[in-house]
């Protein structure tokens, strides 16, 4: 591993005016060490420094800075590190003992801003140690040679002897007042392993205390990579079914679906499928080997114990399906053991958490993860593939020695760990992976915008990319980016739209909610309509609806087989379905096809759990700066007719309807998102949003 401290850049840190010296320090180097994958992933590790302030009364306080939850160490800054009264906290260790929760009591107790983030839960290993600056990561390179057979031997020929070593201790109280007493046997120490859990360096400057930690890490990897076999030897692999990903991925995604008290919480999947992990998964003995517990309890939270094994020996979908179902079914059987063992053993009571997979291996498939939320999802899959690269490497050494279950259910239920998944309260569509085409429209923004208020994951298509990507980049700005999604896609092409709906699935394991919602308009009389602009219009408007809907089926039909969950397609039709104007005939004809497609689809899909529903809207002229298309095409014709500038033509079709209001995309979203939310049970209805057109009324 390269030292990437750098003097010049350090200096640069400390330029930064009114910041505590130290802390910016500490600052410049926790970066370091959190940019560094193998050192630590997603909130792992934590680093501290100690320092003085001076008090608002103008005392001198002797304080400890330490990275503070929540809070990522690859670009922490400054206000990421609470700071705490160090004199009171290093008191503590007289105490016989201290429960958890009286713990980050006192820290927060304790701190010199009520408004900072909470400290580490293994801040008073930072108090203890009597070092300036201290550096704690879950290297892999360390994790994996703590979880082998015998690795104090290993660990001390490998490290030297400037290290101590610990047995896995539970983070707290009693791994701080053990990591103190063995430094103070051993106080010429630079380094302490933690077996099955990482390693703390120390020093009494940032660059000495990271150096040491970029130097012990080295040796590791090093060791490791001399033990590899050369590249001369053919790999022994497995023969596999190459499983394809669309028709795998639906299926687990209903699986893993839970349903609580009707409604149902959808996982998001991520699929990993590189040459290395394809390479791991089909070597000989793969089952046994990687089957295995986590390499630290730290991941236990994000990754349950053990993945799920899926070997997919076909094709064949309805094998697939009963492969799913029944492994699924002895791995849950398997947890609730698990869980009524521990709780029996260790006479506590717990709330059991939901026992399916969050990782899942396939042979010729790749590594799958599964998780609440995106940022879940991908946070399991980086520590999935750490976790397997890890393993791999270490069978050339020794055999893999996994931590006992007994301590991997202290982590899994310990309040402290669960406290970093967050208790907030999800969106009525969390979980939700919703494809709206026409993207680069008014109406279409206005969709995405109420879809992603709710909580859902939105893929955008369009042929226009530039209006496409207006449209994301407005949308950015209101809502995290990695819940946007756009594809360049051609509704009237059958491939275009088969390879839009495979990204999809690729990249969220499955479809909820589609909205056919692009659309082309062109003003004429049946008299002078020229026939290839009536095919033109019919082929977006008709035949674009019937593409998407054909190529989304066979996802909602998979999602279905192993799962509850209803999934939704919501046309965006027209008021002219209805209530059609004169010289409108192409656009008018070929909504009311798409409009017909949607009732037949309610006909021959709600033995899938899907419901299909039509909106109506009527007069959206713009949302937010983004035109719409349809009125860029008859707005100039209206305008004519009627002798009026633009905003008396949306002045007169205010004036229009019943309630005289202006229609807005948000309205239209908001409709999408009520049939969406599954709040009745409807399918085949027809949703006005026009202000009230008596004309459109639904007959």
């Amino acid at each position: 591993m390269k030292n990437r401290y750098s003097e010049k850049d350090a200096s640069s840190f400390h330029s930064r005016e009114g910041t505590n010296a130290d802390l910016v320090m500490r600052t410049y180097t926790s970066r370091l060490i959190g940019q560094e994958e193998d050192l630590v992933l997603h909130g792992g590790g934590n680093t501290s420094v100690k320092s003085q302030v001076t008090t608002l009364l103008g005392d001198s306080c002797d304080v400890l800075f330490i990275k503070g939850s929540g809070w990522d160490l690859g670009s922490i800054e400054p206000q990421g590190f609470p700071a705490l009264d160090l004199n009171y906290l290093q008191r503590l260790r007289s105490l016989d003992s201290l429960s958890d929760e009286e713990m980050v009591n006192q820290f927060r107790t304790h701190m010199l801003d009520s408004s900072a983030p909470n400290p580490s839960i293994e801040t008073l290993v930072h108090a203890f140690l009597p070092h300036k600056f201290i550096d704690h990561t879950h290297a892999d390179a360390i994790v994996t040679l703590t979880n082998m057979d015998q690795p104090e031997d290993r660990l001390r020929e490998i490290l030297g002897d400037k290290i101590g070593i610990l047995p896995w201790i539970m983070p707290g109280f009693p791994l701080s007042r053990k990591v103190v007493e063995l430094y103070e046997k051993q106080p010429e120490i630079e380094a302490i392993i933690l077996l099955n859990h990482g390693i703390f360096t120390f020093a009494e400057t940032g660059e000495l205390a990271y150096s040491r930690m970029i130097h012990y890490v080295t040796l590791a990897e090093e060791y490791i990579a001399s033990r590899q076999p050369t590249s001369s030897e053919p790999p022994v692999v497995s023969t596999t079914v190459q499983v394809p990903a669309d028709t795998l991925l639906p299926l687990l995604r209903g699986a893993l679906t839970i349903e609580e008290g009707g409604s149902f919480r959808r996982p998001y999947l991520q699929l990993r499928q590189d040459k290395e992990i394809l390479h791991c998964l089909q070597e000989k003995g793969a089952q046994q080997w990687y089957e295995s517990g986590v390499l630290t309890p730290d991941h236990v939270i994000r990754t349950k114990n053990y993945p799920l094994w899926l070997d997919v020996q076909t094709t064949d979908e309805e094998s697939i399906s009963r492969t799913i179902e029944s492994e699924l079914r002895a791995y849950e059987a398997a947890y609730q053991e698990y869980f009524k063992q521990q709780v029996t053993d260790k006479g506590v009571e717990r709330i059991r958490l939901d026992c399916k997979p969050r990782v899942i291996l396939v042979p010729g498939l790749g590594i799958i993860t599964a998780g609440g939320t995106e940022k879940a999802a991908v946070i399991a899959g980086d520590i999935a593939e750490h976790t397997l690269l890890a393993k791999h490497r270490g069978r050339s050494i020794a055999p893999y020695r996994e931590l006992a279950q007994s301590h991997i259910f202290d982590m899994e239920y310990w309040s402290l760990e669960q406290v970093k998944l967050g208790k907030a309260s999800p969106l009525s569509l969390s979980g939700t992976v919703a494809l709206v085409t026409g993207g680069g429209g008014a109406i279409a923004c206005g969709i995405g915008r109420k879809l992603l208020a709710a909580g859902a994951h939105v893929y955008l298509t369009d042929l226009d990319e530039d209006r496409l990507n207006q449209v994301a980049a407005m949308l950015a700005q209101e809502f995290p980016v990695d819940r946007i999604g756009t594809l360049v896609m051609d509704v009237t092409d059958q491939e275009s739209v088969s390879s839009g709906m495979q990204a999809v699935i690729k990249q969220c394991g499955g479809l909820d909610v589609l909205v056919p919602n692009a659309g082309l308009a062109h003003v004429a009389t049946l008299e002078e309509l020229d026939e290839q602009k009536f095919r033109q219009v019919t082929e977006v408007n008709t035949m674009g609806v019937f593409q998407v809907i054909q190529a989304a089926i066979p996802v909602f039909r998979r999602q279905a087989l192993l799962g509850k969950a209803p999934a939704h397609i919501i046309i965006n039709s027209s008021k002219n379905v209805f209530a059609p104007g004169a010289a409108f005939g192409a656009y008018s004809s070929s909504k009311a096809g798409a409009h017909q497609l949607g009732k037949i689809a309610a006909l021959e899909l709600a033995g899938y759990n899907v419901r299909v529903n039509m909106i109506n809207a009527d007069a959206i002229f713009d949302d937010h700066g983004i035109s719409s298309g349809l009125w860029d095409v008859v707005g100039p014709d209206r305008m004519r007719s009627r002798n009026l500038d633009p905003e008396g033509l949306k002045a007169y079709y205010r004036e229009r309807n019943l309630l005289k209001t202006e229609v807005l995309a948000d309205h239209v979203g908001n409709g999408v998102v009520f049939f969406a939310s599954s709040l009745t049970p409807t399918t085949g209805a027809t949703l006005p949003v026009d202000g009230g057109v008596a004309a459109a009324f639904p007959r």
